[in-house]
């Protein structure tokens, strides 16, 4: 499989100078085998580029810029892509080449397969064996099932427990309000009775006066 990065060489654009200068830098630092193709130069290469490039990867216009970078004749990206990907560690996946051993890429490849076959484990094995931590004796079950209704029998006690002190206090608070209202009668009736011994105290004073 060969890398090739489409090129402008006579590019008059700043920022299109930097960004195939980026790719072709990166490249070579991963010593990635690659092909250099001008479209500047080269009108088979300029029409072959857009042609490949996928509709929705090219802008508005339709006409897309250097860099873009295929494998073999398949379409990987322009360099913002490329750029992402290389921030993500991932320019071999980008690149659709496997990474080489012991790059930050490969370790990272290693350690999703591990979670992922790790996670395919236990999966399997709880489709396995799907009752094994589920299934109670059914001892253990009889056992729990008198132990929770103990526990409810001594859970009720003390409620009726509380229920017969509450009406105690209720019958005593009645108790002490009819005690309280036979009380105010009786120093009603001891006032009424005053008041009739001092009228007749004091009719008879009258009289006597008279």
């Amino acid at each position: 499989m060969v890398i090739k990065v489409f090129l402008a060489s006579s590019s008059g654009s700043t920022a299109i100078k930097k960004k195939q200068q980026d790719v072709v830098g990166f490249l070579e630092a991963l010593k990635v085998d690659y092909t250099q193709l001008d479209i500047a130069c080269n009108e088979e290469n300029r029409m072959w580029m857009r042609q490949n490039v996928p509709e929705e990867k090219k802008p508005a216009n339709g006409i897309p810029l250097p860099p873009q970078i295929f494998n073999e004749n398949g379409y990987c990206g322009d360099y913002e892509t490329f750029f992402d990907a290389k921030e993500d560690n991932m320019v071999y996946a980008f690149l659709g080449l496997p990474p080489p051993p012991g790059s930050k890429e490969a370790e990272l490849a290693d350690e999703e397969h591990v979670v992922e076959n790790g996670t395919h484990a236990e999966e399997t094995n709880a489709e396995e064996n799907p009752d094994d931590s589920i299934e109670v004796p059914v001892e253990e079950r009889n056992g729990n099932d008198e132990a929770t209704e103990g526990e409810t029998v001594g859970d009720e006690a003390p409620a009726e427990e509380d229920q017969a002190v509450e009406e105690t206090d209720e019958a005593q608070a009645e108790e002490e309000e009819e005690q309280e209202e036979e009380e105010l009668r009786q120093l009603e009736e001891q006032d009424e009775q005053g008041s009739e011994e001092e009228e007749e105290a004091e009719v008879q004073e009258e009289e006597e006066t008279e």
